[in-house]
């Protein structure tokens, strides 16, 4: 079948590995899953494209949201969950998340990962469309870097996960829709290895790098979800893509995220005008849904003809400030901007994918022995729009329920001896292509961005169209493979919002404005 592999390989003339448990995916949802499977005897092997320190988790700064506090419950996070989600959550996934979360956060606590405190009480911040102060966060705005740390150092003491860093995956080994294992790249020698696995679990992260401008590192290039779909796996919700409203805008500075929390500390956004504008778009003002405050950035930026508008934390006393935000403060005085005394100009950016690889409420895939959590995985928990601070909680909830269908699996299921596999019809191709990788995030970013149309999205279909003739040629590479991945992920997205004659949540339709009830459905595609 044309472009079901990205090279030319046999398995029988390949170096393999044999595991238990292969987790692709290095950030906070492949660690955890691989800490869990461990405690129960599993061995599991975690492959991660790059290094652990290369991940959207480590970026995390807001925090994690979980109805701790003696005011909140499950209930009321379960509400703003639903809400935030535009119609689209699914209601038991929701159910899961906010009841499960407590406990997953409680297990971090109790193996060292350190969150700020105000005494002996855990500190709380609001974010946008939470009804109460639930959000936990450690370092003031590094969450994700202390759970990484507090996962990686469990890791090392059960001494049972086998943590691969560099290698990248370049497809599933399925046959009759039962996984075998995976096909990766070793970075590290420069060759090619099956790994032979009884189960196996994506945690391998988002598709921010489709876009021009984004929240995500260099290695968030949808590669789980691409090579799941070539494999046959079911994928879901790819329109819904969120944009964070608030990433740094500076001349030779990257996209660097401006977490929620500070709007949730009390900052304001401002025009170019110095005026305050949100009140004017929602009740909620700068704690609206994402989604909202995003567009309503475009929105102003589009009516002053100006390239960002401005978050305002002055109001809050400098000491305050540093405090509570030291990476946003030492980041944004590094590039000469004192955010005790200057307002932050900022603008929307790709952040996070509510859609992929679709699975229900224990992590399973259409396809026998695959398995996803993280943002690779869709099983509806966030709808058309994600409630701030409900990732980290999401890839912890799901994760651990992954582990004891993946024991079940395995014991009952797990098939004992694998096929062979192999691919030798792929053309040698004239040139390099990773050439198409900049056009392919600007096709992106003008015609499948925050506000679409169906000309915008015709001209991106146009641009898949012409580049389909790499289905037929062998990547020589991973920067190539991630290419071939990134247009793979980018026509799931296009078609869908195609698909979607109706605006919802993340995806928002300018000749289609309208939330329709006939739309309240999700896109499932396959290959």
């Amino acid at each position: 079948m044309e472009g079901r592999y990205l090279i030319n390989f046999d398995s029988r003339q390949l170096p393999y590995y044999e595991t238990e448990l292969l987790i692709i995916g290095g950030g906070i949802a492949g660690l955890y899953t691989a800490w869990k499977a461990a405690e129960i005897g599993l061995k599991p092997t975690v492959l991660t494209k790059g290094t652990i320190d290369d991940t959207n988790s480590g970026r995390a700064q807001g925090g994690i949201a979980a109805a701790l506090g003696e005011t909140d419950s499950p209930d009321l996070h379960y509400k703003d969950t639903i809400l935030a989600g535009a119609g689209l959550c699914d209601f038991n996934a929701v159910k899961i998340l906010v009841n499960e979360g407590p406990a997953r956060v409680k297990e971090l606590i109790n193996i060292g990962a350190n969150f700020d405190r105000c005494g002996k009480e855990l500190a709380m911040t609001q974010e946008g469309a939470h009804s109460k102060k639930r959000i936990l966060h450690a370092h003031g705005d590094a969450t994700g870097a202390e759970i990484m740390r507090a996962l990686a150092a469990q890791i090392k003491v059960q001494d049972k996960v086998e943590l691969l860093e560099q290698y990248f995956v370049i497809d599933l080994l399925v046959d009759d829709n039962i996984c075998y294992g995976a096909l990766a790249f070793d970075e590290n020698t420069g060759q090619c290895v099956v790994f032979w696995s009884k189960a196996v679990v994506l945690a391998s992260g988002g598709a921010g790098q489709l876009y021009q401008y984004t929240t995500n590192p260099e290695v968030a290039t949808g590669d789980g979800i691409a090579f799941a779909y070539r494999a046959g796996a079911e994928v879901m919700d790819m329109e819904f893509v969120q944009f964070h409203p608030t990433t740094l805008v500076l001349p030779e500075a990257p996209r660097f995220l401006i977490s929620e929390a500070v709007r949730g500390e009390g900052a304001q956004l401002r025009n170019s005008r110095g005026e305050r504008f949100m009140p004017r778009y929602h009740g909620m003002a700068e704690l609206a849904p994402r989604d909202v405050v995003s567009r309503a950035i475009l929105y102003e930026m589009a009516k002053t003809g100006e390239d960002c508008v401005y978050l305002d934390l002055t109001c809050l006393p400098r000491e305050t400030i540093k405090k509570r935000f030291p990476t946003i403060t030492a980041t944004c005085a590094r590039y000469g901007l004192d955010i005790t005394r200057e307002l932050i100009p900022v603008a929307p950016a790709a952040h996070y994918l509510m859609g992929g690889v679709k699975t229900n409420c224990h992590g399973e895939t259409s396809v026998y022995g695959l398995y996803a959590c993280g943002e690779t995985a869709c099983q509806g928990v966030h709808g058309a729009n994600r409630l701030a601070s409900n990732s980290l909680l999401d890839g912890l909830v799901f994760g651990n329920r992954i582990v004891d269908k993946v024991r079940n699996y395995i014991k009952l299921s797990a098939p004992e001896e694998h096929p062979h596999f192999s691919c030798q019809e792929l053309f040698e191709p004239a040139g390099s292509f990773t050439c198409i990788k900049k056009e392919l995030k600007h096709t992106m970013s003008e015609n499948v961005g925050p506000l679409r149309t169906t000309q915008r999205l015709t001209q991106a279909l146009a641009f898949f169209d012409k580049n389909s003739w790499l289905q037929k040629h062998r990547c020589r590479g991973p920067r190539e493979m991630e290419v071939r991945n990134m247009l793979e992920v980018g026509r799931l997205i296009a078609e869908a919002a195609m698909m979607r004659t109706e605006s919802r949540g993340g995806h928002f339709r300018l000749d289609f404005p309208e939330t329709m009830s006939r739309w309240q459905k999700h896109i499932i595609i396959r290959r």
